[in-house]
């Protein structure tokens, strides 16, 4: 094994003449070449064996790409020790969350000293009672690299905690139940699930999802009841589309069980009286493709958000009894330049969080009186609601951030319009948000199209062209990226980066125009988008080419790798994260965990009009003998979303053919998935390698 190693795929040191001068030289991957043939036209495919997890050699090669990086990289490591330190230096060592109650218990959070995971608490009753601990997920995580767990629900009489754990990060859980009342863990123990569980009201039958064990799509609802043996379990709803995923969750009014349906374009819901565990769920408005709705209860009614001729959504509500759309009542209508992302129902006041001119709004309406719109201080910012169980309250949970704000938990009276702040994230090391400054600005497309930057600096900034920056984007699914603030992002902005999130078409900021200008067969319009955005800041004087960065992960990954492909010239280096650049392959393949959910995101390449607008701008099947920027590509050999070989292949592809001298590094978490580490210390390891990767090209510590 040993030989294989060094021959196929090992890192070379090799002396250089007779001096003692060492030269590291990347790994070589060997080459297999695969016909892939379709609509009469055919790929070669030098790396495609890479996705034989159980090949020694791929392993082989994973493992000298990352003893490659960790050469390259050694000379950084009192760098990546510093960053480190900055970065755990700012965060609360002990802290909790925003208590919130629920059917007579205050339910919280806490972290202690040292400790990567967190405990989950609650007291009866008032904050003054005796603490109990539900789950200590420290200690529960004793033994494993990874650990997780996906949800922790109570049974209605608060006996009972169910909650799913993943201790692989490939985000199938196994689910266990655990007595409150006597610490047990009870024998039922079901793997292969979604992560959580919803109870139904008789506080023994549970509704769960069930998990495809290849494409780890949800496919199945099933039905517990406590005590039994699990292989007795009920499958309640099958979904027979490979297209779609289902889920199950009980309303806010805890009266109804509901089971929903959902492609990317598509939805459906059932409903089942909480009460009533044995009966049939019943469908609220039959799938009709293109048709979305999301529904909630209150009263006599659901109350639900629906794209029923109403691009940017609209609100309608419906008797329980006649529920199809012909007995749609329409409470808020649509509107072209309003974008309806949410909502919350309360006994007195309906609650909206709706988007204008690429910013969230929170808009009340009481029942009775007038409306009117919550006020915000800052010009980019974003806010969203928090936990709020209760209909009988005037009192609406929100949770606020901006690039300059940390993350803040406020209770809003709607009555007397009092805001009241529960908590603000607590920055250490002596943060003043007022030492930075946060806008928008907007870069224009080839077609004419404004696309806005949010940026943060510090103040004092001069645009003189010769700032560091970094530039992040995502661009797909709908995602808008808001700004928000984060603690490790200061250690950039305090060596004068000039930090830029693109708000690229393909997500939604705009409405629902903007995500459809950016996917399917438009989807070329994300990458020229960020291009363009990355052309204007250095238009613009923020910073110039050799000192401009651009990140992205996941689908953000493949937005990394097809702008450099189109415009390599424009950034030092780039960081393409767990990056789904081999998009014809995985959308070819349906055995790939969540390709099939992806169609209406990317298209069928079994269509020969996808699949040959894919190839055009897929990183892997456009990689060119050509200047490239210094990369940094990271992936999890768990990942479950996209796959370890995605970026192992393109980087493989980019070592045989890219013509510059640029440090190529691939770093390979042995132990973790799409997420990265699972402690709230373990990841700052990966950041302080992203940022000593950045510095170190430009010279600064």
């Amino acid at each position: 094994m040993k030989k294989l190693i060094f021959n196929f795929l090992a890192i070379a040191i090799i002396a250089v003449s007779c001096t003692s001068k060492v030269e590291v030289k990347p790994p070589v991957a060997k080459k297999i070449p695969k016909e892939l043939t379709i609509h009469g036209d055919t790929r070669i495919d030098n790396y495609y064996w890479m996705n034989e997890r159980e090949n020694p050699e791929v392993m082989a090669y994973l493992e000298a790409e990352n003893a490659y990086k960790d050469s390259v990289m050694k000379h950084t490591e009192p760098l990546q020790e510093k960053l480190f330190d900055e970065i755990k230096s700012k965060i609360k060592q002990e802290d909790e969350s925003v208590p919130y109650k629920e059917n007579g218990y205050y339910y919280y959070t806490k972290t202690v000293p040292e400790k990567e995971y967190y405990l989950v608490c609650r007291k009866k009753d008032n904050l003054e009672a005796p603490e109990e601990i539900i789950l200590d997920v420290n200690q529960m995580a004793e033994g494993y690299e990874y650990y997780a767990i996906g949800g922790s629900e109570i049974s209605p009489d608060n006996k009972m905690v169910a909650y799913g754990e993943d201790t692989v990060s490939r985000r199938q859980y196994t689910i266990y139940f655990k007595n409150l009342e006597t610490g047990e863990i009870l024998d039922d123990v079901i793997p292969y699930t979604a992560g959580s569980v919803t109870w139904a009201n008789d506080n023994k039958t549970v509704f769960y999802m069930l998990k495809d064990t290849v494409t780890l799509r949800s496919e199945k609802i099933m039905k517990h009841i406590l005590g039994t043996p699990v292989e007795n379990d009920i499958e309640v709803y099958f979904e027979a589309d490979e297209t779609f995923n289902t889920y199950i969750f009980k309303t806010k009014s805890k009266k109804y069980l509901m089971i929903a349906s959902a492609s990317t374009l598509t939805s459906e819901y059932r409903f089942l009286d909480a009460g009533n565990p044995n009966g049939s769920f019943k469908i609220i408005q039959p799938r009709t493709r293109g048709l979305e709705y999301s529904v909630d209860h209150f009263g006599d009614d659901f109350y639900i958000r629906t794209n029923l001729d109403a691009l940017n959504f609209k609100m309608v509500k419906t008797p329980v009894t006649k529920t199809e759309k012909e007995n749609w009542v329409e409470v808020i209508p649509h509107r072209t330049d309003v974008f309806f992302e949410n909502f919350e129902i309360l006994k007195d006041f309906l609650v909206v969080s709706e988007r204008k001119d690429g910013i969230t709004g929170l808009r009340v309406m009481p029942w009775k009186g007038e409306e009117f719109y919550i006020d915000f201080d800052e010009e980019v910012y974003s806010v969203r609601p928090g936990v709020n169980l209760d209909f009988d309250t005037d009192i609406f949970r929100f949770s606020y951030t901006s690039l300059t704000t940390p993350v803040s938990t406020f209770d809003y009276n709607l009555t007397t319009k009092e805001r009241k702040l529960l908590k603000q994230q607590e920055v250490l090391g002596g943060f003043d948000k007022n030492n930075y400054e946060t806008k928008r600005i907007y870069a224009t497309a080839g077609d004419g199209t404004k696309i806005p930057i949010s940026l943060v600096y510090r103040k004092g900034m001069e645009k003189n062209g010769n700032n560091p920056a970094l530039i992040y984007g995502y661009g797909s699914y709908g995602y808008e990226m808001d700004p928000s603030f984060s603690l490790s992002r200061l250690p950039l902005l305090d060596r004068g980066f000039v930090y830029a999130i693109a708000h690229i078409r393909g997500g939604q900021i705009y409405g629902r125009k903007w995500y459809d200008d950016g996917k399917l067969l438009k989807k070329m319009n994300t990458f020229t988008d960020f291009n363009d955005c990355a052309k204007f800041l250095i238009d613009e004087k923020y910073t110039n080419s050799g000192k401009l960065f651009a990140m992205g992960g996941s689908a953000g990954g493949l937005l990394m790798g097809a702008c450099i492909n189109l415009k390599p010239e424009l950034y030092r280096g780039v960081i393409a994260a767990v990056p789904f650049v081999d998009v014809v392959t995985t959308m070819l393949d349906e055995s790939i965990p969540l390709t099939t959910g992806e169609f209406d995101e990317w298209g069928n390449p079994k269509d020969s009009v996808y699949y040959f607008y894919m190839k055009s701008y897929s990183p892997y099947d456009n990689v060119e003998a050509k200047n490239y920027p210094a990369l940094l590509v990271t992936t999890g050999l768990h990942d479950s979303q996209v796959q370890y070989f995605e970026p192992a292949k393109w980087v493989a592809k980019l070592r045989e053919l890219k013509t510059d001298n640029n440090l190529l590094v691939f770093h390979i978490n042995m132990d973790f998935g799409h997420g990265g580490a699972s402690g709230r210390f373990q990841w700052i390891k990966d950041t302080a390698l992203e940022y000593a990767f950045i510095l170190d090209l430009i010279k600064m510590n």
